[in-house]
């Protein structure tokens, strides 16, 4: 049966991936990002597909709007079946006495905050009907930090703890959560995280063959169409050399 589904930072990497892979599945979308021009972009792609899709520009950080444009859906959007917390990012890789109280607080704001607003926002409407799946994505970050990752880490752990929480809290209801964790992606991820620097971010991927944002949503999909008896809770997803975290065998 086709869903409704919503994805967070939806006009890049694994939320555009997530975009396209739920469209090729028959579901309808509902696209949130900050950048307008990109949302509309990807709507008249998914449109002439033949998806039927609705975008929100908003960033999750902004409680109060992204509170307003849930609210004011038209009732045949309303009704979300599968909730996709994939808005995210890492910025710097210094040492934690170094790093920016800057971008700490945006990756705060960001990982944790803003999945908690759209958790807090649409998960009570899936309560209420029994029904409904969120999908939250983590990292094998959050398993064990590595250097330079710290605050980083630290949010993609709370986002295990949060959705292991939820999973625990609608347990008593049809309500599914899985917490997706990658390891190395090769998305604009890096080039986020140094800051347009190119060439720093395209060393991160040397010597291995990295997963694509297509893998993870081919898992996301996966999940969200299990038999409902079937809760697929937690996935760690890593390229074929890597282990861990921080275990990666580069190959010339």
């Amino acid at each position: 049966m086709n869903k409704l589904v919503l994805i967070t930072g939806a006009t890049s990497g694994i939320g555009l991936s997530c975009a396209r892979k739920f469209a090729e599945n028959g579901d309808r979308l509902i696209l949130t990002g900050r950048n307008e021009q990109r949302l509309t972009e990807i709507k008249k792609e998914l449109t002439d597909q033949g998806t039927d899709v609705l975008t929100l520009a908003f960033d999750v950080r902004d409680r109060e709007k992204a509170t307003k444009y849930i609210a004011e859906l038209p009732a045949e959007w309303q009704q979300i079946d599968v909730l996709v917390n994939n808005a995210g990012l890492a910025l710097g890789l210094e040492p934690e006495y170094e790093g920016s109280l800057d971008d700490w607080e945006t990756m705060i704001d960001t990982n944790i905050k803003g999945l908690l607003t759209m958790t807090r926002i649409i998960v009570p409407g899936m309560v209420k009907r029994n029904s409904g799946h969120i999908i939250n994505v983590g990292s094998v970050a959050g398993d064990a930090a590595y250097a330079g990752g710290n605050v980083y880490c630290a949010t993609k752990a709370a986002v295990k703890a949060l959705s292991d929480g939820l999973r625990i809290d609608v347990a008593d209801t049809a309500v599914r959560v899985t917490n997706l964790k990658p390891g190395l992606v090769e998305t604009n991820f890096s080039n986020i995280r140094f800051r347009g620097d190119n060439d720093r971010a395209a060393n991160v991927y040397k010597g291995i063959k990295p997963l694509t944002g297509d893998d993870i949503a081919d898992v996301a999909v996966f999940a969200a169409n299990a038999p409902e008896h079937v809760q697929i809770a937690e996935v760690l997803i890593l390229a074929t050399h890597q282990a861990s975290g921080s275990v990666i065998v580069r190959k010339p």
